[in-house]
This record gives structure tokens, C-alpha cells and sequence, in this order.
């Protein structure tokens, strides 16, 4: 069990690289196997889905155990609000047969900003957690498509 609970920061990271590439995938349109709507909207649903655990899930058991990071976490549930309204805009976008290159660039940007921020903050103390509160910890780091 031990074991386990070592590895939710690097968990985290592969769920950060696992978002990096779907962006980057919307944004050069090389996905394959769905149109641009649905490639976006998956993005949006599965990114949303992350933010909702951790700020429900992850981080009150970070700032149970490591009330030292709250600054940090408060900061982080502010960037999941922005980085939701851009994502509202995405999704009233995807209808489109193309979507606008800022939007893409704006949140590429700001996501990319966010998930290093959140990596330097949050790795150390992930993995010397050594309680997953009733699977909230995992749930916070997966990334899950389905």
C-alpha cells in the first residue's frame, strides 16, 4: 500500500503529460478517429472531470495533512474557474469547423502555466502522502477518458 501512495505526484505528472497531449493534438488537429467537435469536447469533459476531483477529492486532503500549501491550493481552484470559462467558450466553439487559434494558443497557455505551477507545488507532498482518504487522492491525480 505503501508503494501505492509513493507514486501520486508522478501520477499527476502523467496525468499532466496525458492533458498536454490531447491539447496538443487539438490544437495541431492531428487527433485521429473523431472530428473536431468531439475531439474537444473529450478534451473539455476529461480536463473538467480532473479540475472537479481534485478541488472536491485531492486537495482538502492536501490541506488536511499539509495545511502549509492552503495558499497554493486557493490559488489552484482559481486557475480550474478561469481555465473553466475558457473551456465554456471551447465548447459553444466546437461546433465550428474550425476553432479560433487564440482560443487554443489562450488556453494552451494558461493550462501549461497552471500544470507546472501545480507540479512544483503539489509532487513533494502527494507522494510523502501516506492516507488516500477514501480513494479522493487517487481519484484527484488519474485522468480518466471514459
Amino acid at each position: 500500500m505503501n508503494e501505492r501512495l509513493t507514486a501520486f505526484g508522478n501520477q499527476l505528472i502523467d496525468s499532466h503529460i496525458r492533458l498536454r497531449e490531447l491539447l496538443s493534438r487539438l490544437r495541431d488537429g492531428t487527433y485521429t478517429g473523431m472530428d473536431l467537435q468531439v475531439h474537444c469536447l473529450t478534451f473539455c469533459s476529461v480536463l473538467e472531470r480532473h479540475h472537479q476531483a481534485e478541488d472536491d477529492g485531492g486537495f482538502p486532503v492536501l490541506r488536511k495533512h499539509y495545511p502549509e500549501l492552503a495558499p497554493v491550493l486557493d490559488e489552484l481552484r482559481r486557475d480550474h474557474r478561469q481555465i473553466a470559462g475558457l473551456l465554456d467558450r471551447l465548447k459553444d466553439l466546437s461546433t465550428m469547423d474550425e476553432v479560433p487559434r487564440q482560443d487554443l494558443d489562450t488556453l494552451a497557455a494558461l493550462l501549461e502555466t497552471h500544470l507546472l505551477y501545480e507540479e512544483k507545488k503539489l509532487v513533494t507532498a502527494l507522494n510523502s502522502l501516506t492516507d488516500d482518504e477514501d480513494g479522493k487522492v487517487s481519484r484527484a491525480v488519474r485522468l480518466d477518458e471514459d
